[in-house]
């Protein structure tokens, strides 16, 4: 009963965050709808939902949808807790994990639009082999950069793909062939309850978006699903 009452920290605050970031993101929403005229090229494998974005890793009946900017702090926190617990759902075949790459701190990379950057490089590497998007998610979280700072280059992306073994993808990373996709599909990320908009982190269970409060602690992450 004890274990059950324990508040999670970790998840109470990375709701606080979200928070904090909401008034510079609907600025940044408008806009982005201002200035996209459509989603300009769109990915091809079979494994990205190109009407919302999702980018499915595993074949599970349960759905875990994560909604990350690879420049937002907390979604490497969100990483670093959850995502050893998330891989193993996928890999026992309870979820299927659809990643959702978005874009809203551009404003935190010193002009070079690291965020939209990155989500399309994570697009890239999907598309060319859906086996590694995961692997690539994981390895940029680990080579995050610091919020405010000019982000990881395009080679630097580049060689995080082929760290994981896509060496196909570099012409896609460094053209920013997907970034239209990226700045069309970012607004339509739902907004979790009690926020009055889109934020990074944002988590949706089995379609059903939640507080990130209420998340339970990352080992007993299994029972969201049963």
């Amino acid at each position: 009963m004890a274990a059950a009452a324990r508040k999670n920290w970790f998840a109470i605050w990375i709701s606080i965050g979200v928070v904090v970031a909401l008034v510079a993101v609907a600025g940044l929403v408008v806009w982005m709808n201002a200035t996209a005229s459509g989603p300009g090229s769109t990915p091809e494998s079979s494994s990205i939902n190109t009407e919302t974005g999702a980018i499915a890793v595993g074949e599970g009946e349960g759905t875990l949808d994560t909604y990350v900017d690879f420049m937002c702090p907390i979604c490497g926190q969100f990483e670093e807790a959850y995502g050893p617990s998330i891989e193993g759902l996928v890999d026992d075949g309870t979820i299927t994990l659809n990643i959702h790459p978005i874009s809203i701190l551009d404003r935190a990379s010193q002009g070079t639009k690291f965020s939209t950057r990155s989500a399309s490089a994570m697009y890239c590497v999907a598309d060319a082999n859906p086996d590694a998007a995961l692997p690539f998610l994981q390895a940029m979280f680990a080579n995050q950069p610091d919020e405010n700072s000019s982000g990881l280059t395009d080679d630097q992306m580049v060689a995080i793909a082929e760290g994981v073994g896509v060496t196909d993808a570099a012409d896609c990373i460094t053209s920013g062939r997907y970034m239209k996709f990226v700045t069309s599909i970012t607004p339509k990320t739902p907004v979790a309850p009690g926020s009055t908009g889109i934020g990074t982190p944002t988590i949706a269970v089995n379609g059903e978006v939640i507080a990130n409060s209420s998340l339970p602690e990352p080992a007993d992450l299994a029972t969201l699903f049963q």
